[in-house]
């Protein structure tokens, strides 16, 4: 468990990085917006760790600082465009794992503001050569106080709303987790043109993905509709992967991975990933017989 920064064309990069060495696959996590890579490895609660039950069943897990955090954070304003969000985490991946072992592998996770950075990558045509796709913290069609939240971060730059929207209810998060201090960061320039476009831009994007696909929806999601309806518009933009499933997450808010159960929604996303890697495995098998 160490936290690496590599270069990505003279900028600096950074990562938690939990490695085994002949991993079962890699599991490269995003975070959300106002965090950074520590939203998946809580301090002081390690049971709630991504990086740390990831390398446990035999998975090396990087927890990335997205383009305009972490290390980069001074170049914010570098990675405006989508495409060179895209292209620099990418390299960012190849430059940490180098010669290192990938087993079956790379299996993206996603969470909030950071679904707009994963799906992108999945929709890219590197994305054909991933394992599959975990998105949590997202949607198309949001809550009502989540519009009119955004609205005023949009009109006067109120980020209390937001940051208190996305922490209820309280009960769920420890109360040393609560609110978010540990892990938040500041936001990039473009992360405010994220959360207004990402509706149009999920749209538009979830089309071109083939991978497996597993969509979660906490029960206590604050922002995002997660009724019957909103769900399946969600299950009909992704018309093209090889598979799809909506995964409910009993008793969990928005930040899922800082709750009471980010273990419990840890454990699926393992599960989830293994899937993947089994179907992987079994492919070339599969292509052999047909042939």
């Amino acid at each position: 468990m160490r936290a690496r920064t590599v270069e990505v064309d003279g900028i600096s990069m950074s990562a938690l990085c939990a490695e085994v060495d002949e991993p079962r696959a890699v599991l490269v996590a995003v975070h959300g917006g106002a965090a950074n890579s520590r939203y998946y490895d809580l301090p002081g609660h390690p049971r709630a760790s991504l990086l740390r039950v990831g390398a446990a069943l035999g998975y090396t897990v990087l927890a990335l600082d997205r383009p305009g955090y972490g290390a980069s954070a001074p170049f914010g304003a570098e990675f405006v465009a989508p495409r060179r969000r895209v292209d620099a985490t990418y390299r960012a991946i190849e430059t940490l794992l180098e010669s290192r072992s990938r087993g079956a592998g790379v299996f993206l996770v996603g969470h909030s503001a950071g679904c707009d950075l994963a799906v992108r990558m999945a929709a890219d045509e590197r994305g054909a050569a991933l394992l599959g796709l975990e998105l949590a913290g997202t949607g198309l069609l949001r809550q009502e106080l989540a519009i009119q939240r955004i609205a005023a971060l949009v009109r006067d730059g109120d980020r209390a709303g937001i940051r208190d929207l996305l922490w209820q209810p309280a009960r769920v998060y420890p109360p040393d987790v609560f609110g978010g201090r540990a892990i938040s960061a500041p936001a990039p320039p473009y992360e405010a043109d994220v959360a207004v476009d990402w509706p149009d831009d999920f749209r538009a994007l979830a089309p071109d993905i083939r991978v497996p696909v597993r969509f979660t929806c906490a029960e206590h999601e604050s922002v995002w509709r997660c009724d019957p309806v909103a769900l399946t518009e969600v299950t009909e933009i992704f018309c093209r992967v090889a598979s799809f499933e909506i995964n409910r997450q009993a008793d969990g808010g928005h930040n899922l991975s800082a709750g009471y159960g980010a273990a419990a929604y840890h454990l699926g996303v393992l599960a989830f990933a293994e899937e993947c890697v089994v179907a992987a495995e079994a492919a070339p098998e599969q292509r052999e017989r047909g042939a």
